[in-house]
């Protein structure tokens, strides 16, 4: 204190700057033992290990490092994404792998209005039953979900062993639909916006029709 006193610092405003650097002290401590205990949680009862597929908030990937402060998830775009232990006992986690890898999949086709709805369920179990990624049990079912504005909605549901198939199936799936709708005269339809055009006299009618996707404008005389 008279080291303190000689350089013109009053104890009494040591004692605030000390108090202060306690709490300060004290808050980072306390995240980094939340990290650590963290840590040792995700070691002794692995919720998640190295090769697991997980999503947390907004980040997906697979695990790569697990480390006593942090662990580290590679992303699908082969980012290292470095997350906190604690996120992981806290925050909502989704394993992908940690019992079984099967996983659902849902393609989802509208078709134009007056389609044959009893074809279009044998056409999208066909495509489903010839991939050889698609399992049989459980079997691939079909939902005629909705009538939308333009379109009668379907959906085929699904599931794959392995969560790496997930793309690859899609993409398969979508282009064996494509195909085999085009072979069965099934019109996979899209939104679209007639518009009728009068004159003044009301004898002279335009017809413009436009995708509601984003075409551009095709008008039509009559």
């Amino acid at each position: 204190m008279t080291v303190f006193g000689s350089l013109g610092v009053s104890w009494d405003k040591l004692q605030w700057l000390a108090a202060a650097l306690s709490v300060g002290l004290g808050f980072g401590l306390q995240e980094i033992f939340g990290n650590f205990v963290s840590g040792l949680i995700i070691l002794f009862e692995r919720p998640v290990r190295i090769g697991d597929t997980v999503t947390i908030g907004t980040y997906s990937g697979t695990v790569s490092k697990i480390r006593i402060r942090a662990t580290t998830i590679t992303d699908f775009d082969r980012k290292e994404v470095i997350i906190p232990n604690k996120a992981f006992v806290t925050e909502r986690l989704i394993n992908w792998s940690l019992s079984d890898t099967t996983t659902r999949l849902v393609i989802r086709l509208g078709v134009a209005y007056g389609s044959d709805l009893e074809k279009v369920k044998r056409v999208l179990l066909q495509a489903a039953m010839e991939h050889p990624k698609v399992m049989h049990d459980p079997e691939p079912a079909v939902f005629f979900t909705t009538f939308g504005a333009s379109t009668l909605d379907h959906e085929l549901r699904l599931y794959v062993r392995e969560l790496r198939d997930r793309s690859h199936t899609v993409d398969e799936l979508n282009r064996a639909i494509d195909r085999l709708c085009r072979e069965n005269d099934i019109n996979i339809a899209f939104n679209q916006l007639e518009v009728h055009l009068h004159n003044a006299k009301g004898d002279e009618v335009t017809e413009v029709k436009r995708d509601l996707n984003g075409g551009d404008l095709a008008p039509t005389a009559s």
